[in-house]
């Protein structure tokens, strides 16, 4: 087999400028030039060199700044290494950014084609595959309302969907498996399957250590910008795990995370609990409409849920998110602080954020209230509890279907011409 994917000896540097760098000509002349120039220089990659067959599927794992990201960038095109070579062989299909180049006020089908046709098909083969993109978004019924109505799931969905249609040689995939629901995991690892079966080449950077595992034919582990190792997928992510759970040991008692929430509910990585962990999701609490804390709910009745956060360092405009599903999987409730238009500015240290619902409407059932803070642009999440906080909901009359809305029959008898008498049976 041919090498698809050739990278000789590429670094990669990038510029940190200072917190308050001047943005206007007016600010710099205020504040001296010094503050134009960068403060310090980070190296994300250093000398790295490896080549992936044609067909193959390889990991890439590593810390948080080890230069798993910028690697995929780098292949993908989104860039040029400052030292070195990348050669690629074939149409590239990238799952990078989820839903990047998406314009709110247009509709799901004007994005589909503006997206599609900057992904490298024709506006030809956008229209051939349209309605396949639309099934496997399961947007049939939403397509053409503005993308600014749509749900965090509904355009990761949409995003995913024109992805795969690019029917590229080599596929770059770069955490979009870290959150949303187990449909929709499903349904990634699915496709991705269907992709390697074809003998399509797939570089695969995720911190799913158990996904690389299985999935994988191959895997390189970066540290500092360098290989640390590379080879079978089980010999790998063995020597990895090694190394993390010996550093793990020789942190202080002080230094280890809380792995348990309020509720006793244990948080375990990559199981229940994802992200970066760069800002932290302390505490999370469901209250009533006395401030109290509960786990069961009468249908109707306000909810708070109260989330306290800690971020060690400067983090720019997180996004706060809250879903609400049933044990089925089935999305009831979506919301996010960017879709509601709650401008964040930059935090740093401890904070809570609290999202009051007036009514919730839900039918009788066991929900799951999943909690996510993430990166300003959804690049990927800081912090994502799945199934962690359970909430059971009592509905007065026992019906089928999700929400269980006030309202009321009515019952209307003519008796004269013209003449009506009118009674009604209200619900609650």
């Amino acid at each position: 087999m041919s090498d698809t994917i050739i990278v000789d000896q590429v670094s990669k540097e990038y510029r940190i400028y200072h917190a308050h760098r001047p943005t206007t000509l007016q600010e710099a002349i205020l504040q001296g030039l010094r503050r134009i120039k960068p403060v310090e220089k980070f190296k994300a990659l250093d000398s790295v060199s490896f080549a992936i067959k044609s067909g193959q599927m390889v990991g890439v794992i590593g810390a948080n700044g080890a230069g798993k990201s910028s690697l995929l960038r780098l292949i993908g095109g989104v860039g040029r290494p400052d030292k070195g070579k990348v050669k690629v062989r074939g149409r590239i299909g990238a799952l990078l950014d989820l839903g990047a180049g998406f314009h709110s006020d247009l509709t799901g089908r004007e994005n589909t084609y503006i997206n599609g046709i900057i992904s490298g098909l024709t506006r030809r083969e956008v229209e051939d595959q349209f309605d396949s993109i639309v099934a496997f978004a399961e947007l049939e019924g939403f397509i053409d309302n503005p993308l600014r109505t749509y749900s965090t799931g509904m355009r990761m969905r949409l995003a995913f969907a024109i992805a795969v249609h690019i029917d590229p040689d080599i596929l770059l995939i770069d955490e979009v498996l870290a959150v949303g629901d187990m449909a929709f995991q499903e349904k990634c690892l699915k496709r991705i399957a269907q992709f390697k079966e074809q003998g399509c080449t797939i570089l695969f950077v995720s911190h799913d250590i158990n996904k690389v595992r299985d999935l994988c034919d191959e895997v390189i582990w970066l540290q500092n910008g360098r290989i640390k190792a590379q080879g079978t997928s089980d010999s790998v992510v063995q020597q990895y795990t090694d190394a993390m759970s010996s550093e793990t040991k020789q942190r202080t008692p002080k230094e280890m995370p809380v792995a348990v929430t309020s509720g006793g509910t244990e948080l375990r990585v990559h199981e229940n609990r994802f992200g970066s962990m760069e800002m932290k999701i302390m505490s999370v609490r469901l209250l009533d409409s006395l401030d109290q804390p509960v786990a069961q709910l009468t249908s109707g009745a306000p909810l708070s849920i109260e989330i306290v956060y800690h971020a060690p360092k400067i983090i720019e405009s997180p996004i706060f998110s809250v879903l609400i599903s049933r044990d089925d999987g089935l999305v009831c409730y979506d919301t996010n602080t960017a879709t509601a238009d709650l401008a964040m500015t930059s935090v740093q240290g401890q904070g809570q954020m609290t999202l009051q619902i007036e009514r919730l409407d839900l039918n009788s059932g066991h929900y799951w209230v999943d909690i996510g803070i993430y990166e300003k642009n959804w690049a990927y999440a800081y912090d994502h509890h799945w199934h962690v906080y359970p909430l059971q909901v009592h509905a007065p009359l026992d019906e089928k279907g999700v929400v269980c809305p006030p309202s009321q029959w009515r019952i209307e008898k003519s008796i004269e011409p013209q003449d009506t008498v009118l009674d009604s049976v209200k619900r609650y």
